[in-house]
């Protein structure tokens, strides 16, 4: 019994020490939880300010774009596919045109960054117009910015040329001599033919057969070339047949006045009367023009090279003093009267 209340005695003492153990055990779990709680909000700041771009969660948004990555690689892929395809059929239509693998190489090399579509479209309506292959090349690569041309306006400019009498073939040496024909504003053109209607009387036949022969004339001013006109018709007595047969507004005028002047003053030239006769036999017109100046001077003139030279000087002076040009002028209106 004594040793029954002795276990009893140690008992309750025991329960005051287990107490105080749980007390200290919850009191360090309770520092941990605000540890805890410590560097998990430290964490959330530092999340915070650094952002997103560090933070391990932002990984799947990687992951979610590799997709669009590997998606783009196709879609170029395909992208050249498309254009080695449309190369392909251009290079087939060029060669069922007419153009042989140099032709077509060259084109196609003469403006690289431009689309093949478009190079089909303005070499197709070139060939509408009766140009063979080997005009085309050339006009195209002597004038590559016809290539930037809207099919459209080529479209256009083709319809108005017809009307002028130039397809069927007529086009190739108009292209090759003034290729801006293409690029130049119609009403620029449009002036000039009405020039040659109206104010120098040729024909519409004439003017077609003009601009053939002597497309330059599409680059010149309008009142230049009726001067010049009208030099060779009153001062020179060149009738309009000869001046389209002739090719005499090809020619420069300082070229022309210098010839016809000299010629004038050492009496191998003169002016027709209104019946057409001279008192001397003038030189045809091609041996003034069309020939050399040796050949000039050693077979139309039969002068010397010194005096030739001597004269331009004088000549240009003359034309250097206001009264000259003018006097030149009043005497072809004198000349036009009846």
């Amino acid at each position: 019994m004594a040793a029954l209340g002795r276990r009893v005695l140690d008992w309750h003492r025991l329960i005051p020490l287990t107490w105080s153990l749980i007390a200290r055990q919850t009191t360090q779990l309770g520092e941990q939880k605000r540890t805890t709680a410590f560097l998990l909000r430290k964490l959330t700041t530092v999340s915070s300010v650094e952002g997103l771009g560090d933070s391990p969660f932002v990984e799947p948004q990687k992951c979610a774009q590799e997709p669009e990555h590997r998606t783009g690689l196709p879609q170029c892929l395909l992208e050249k596919q498309r254009t080695a395809v449309e190369r392909e059929k251009i290079v087939s239509s060029l060669l069922d045109m007419g153009f042989s693998d140099v032709h077509v190489n060259e084109l196609l090399s003469i403006q690289p960054g431009a689309h093949p579509q478009q190079l089909l479209d303005i070499i197709s309506e070139l060939i509408l117009l009766g140009l063979n292959p080997e005009p085309v090349c050339v006009a195209l690569k002597k004038s590559p910015q016809l290539l930037k041309l809207p099919i459209m306006q080529m479209k256009k400019r083709s319809s108005y040329l017809r009307k002028l009498g130039l397809g069927e073939g007529k086009l190739k040496r108009v292209l090759y001599r003034c290729p801006e024909i293409f690029t130049m504003r119609q009403q620029d053109i449009e002036i000039i033919v009405e020039v040659l209607k109206e104010k120098c009387l040729f024909t519409v036949k004439q003017v077609t057969e003009i601009l053939h022969r002597c497309p330059c004339v599409l680059r010149e001013d309008p009142g230049e070339l009726e001067y010049k006109f009208q030099y060779a018709y009153f001062r020179m007595g060149i009738k309009h047949v000869d001046v389209v047969k002739t090719d005499f507004l090809q020619y420069s005028m300082t070229k022309t006045k210098e010839r016809h002047v000299f010629l004038e003053r050492l009496g191998r030239y003169q002016t027709p009367d209104k019946k057409g006769q001279t008192l001397v036999p003038n030189p045809l017109l091609k041996d003034i023009l069309r020939v050399s100046e040796a050949e000039f001077l050693a077979k139309t003139a039969c002068s010397s090279a010194e005096e030739f030279g001597v004269f331009k000087e004088l000549l240009a002076r003359e034309e250097e003093e206001p009264e000259g040009r003018m006097a030149d002028a009043g005497s072809l209106e004198e000349e036009g009267d009846p």
